[in-house]
């Protein structure tokens, strides 16, 4: 290949990747450009045009007025926070024993209960829904976190595979030292498996956060909405106003970019560990 066709080759990879990056964020960014209009201006000015003059009212309508947007903020933040921990703890003991202690009927439980991955997450809201009214906790903050709290398939696959590939002298030579199976987990497995810890949380925080269909069905009224109902319950509380609908939507996603800059090399290497997209 001569050098001119390889300068041509290299430019065509990056006029694709300039357009999908283009496709990719003009969403977010007609979105945080409409927060900052008035109903006024988005009704009369281009979508991609720049707001004149910029305005925070939408911002202030939100936190001030009846959506209640910053209180759906703080119980998705909790939510999403109780649910990692949880996620994280039960599933890095499950994982474990899978993959390091023997019992009865291992492998048959563990293909078992890696086969309900193939079941979809809509089949089990209603019988989820039932369980939760049955123990009287709909509408409150144990109905939102508990179904998400006991591990998922994904993460306990995840890492069980991880963990196998730890060296079992290691786990020998621990117990030659007196260390129980608790001690093996929590003093020789898990600092090894940072990594892939830290994949499946940025994966658990960002599904949890994003998650709309199990909040909107097991709680109603402002008490316990989350930022994802909230927002889609503003487009009937404001007759279609999508300037708040667009505003919401932006700070919604603030935190997740924050997240993305702060832990960007976690990000990738979780990308590159578990091929999530």
């Amino acid at each position: 290949m001569t050098s001119a066709s390889r300068i041509l080759r290299t430019l065509g990879i990056y006029v694709v990747l300039l357009a999908g990056a283009v496709v990719t964020l003009c969403p977010f960014v007609l979105s945080a450009m409409t927060a900052f209009k008035s109903p006024k201006q988005f009704a009369q000015q281009p979508p991609l045009a720049a707001p004149d003059p910029w305005s925070l009212q939408n911002v202030v309508t939100l936190f001030t007025g009846s959506a209640d947007f910053g209180r759906a903020l703080g119980v998705t933040a909790l939510v999403t926070v109780f649910i990692v921990v949880f996620q994280i703890v039960f599933s890095i003991m499950a994982a474990f024993a899978f993959a390091r202690v023997d019992f009865p009927g291992r492998q048959a439980l563990f293909w078992v209960y890696l086969s309900t991955l193939m079941v979809p997450a809509v089949v089990l809201v209603i019988p989820l829904y039932l369980m939760m009214v049955e123990l009287g906790l709909r509408n409150t903050f144990w109905g939102l976190v508990l179904p998400f709290s006991f591990g998922s398939p994904y993460a306990i696959f995840l890492l069980r595979e991880y963990f196998r590939g730890i060296p079992q002298d290691l786990i020998d030579a621990a117990r030659l030292d007196g260390a129980s199976t608790l001690d093996v987990l929590v003093e020789v497995v898990v600092p090894l498996s940072r990594p892939i810890i830290a994949t499946l949380a940025l994966i658990t925080v960002v599904s949890q956060w994003n998650n709309f269909l199990w909040p909107l069905v097991i709680t109603s009224g402002n008490t316990w909405r989350v930022a994802t109902v909230a927002t889609a319950s503003l487009q009937t509380q404001y007759n279609g106003n999508w300037t708040l609908v667009m505003t919401a939507t932006t700070l919604a996603i603030v935190p997740l970019v924050v997240l993305f800059l702060v832990f960007q090399k976690q990000i990738v290497r979780s990308i590159t560990i578990s091929g999530f997209r």
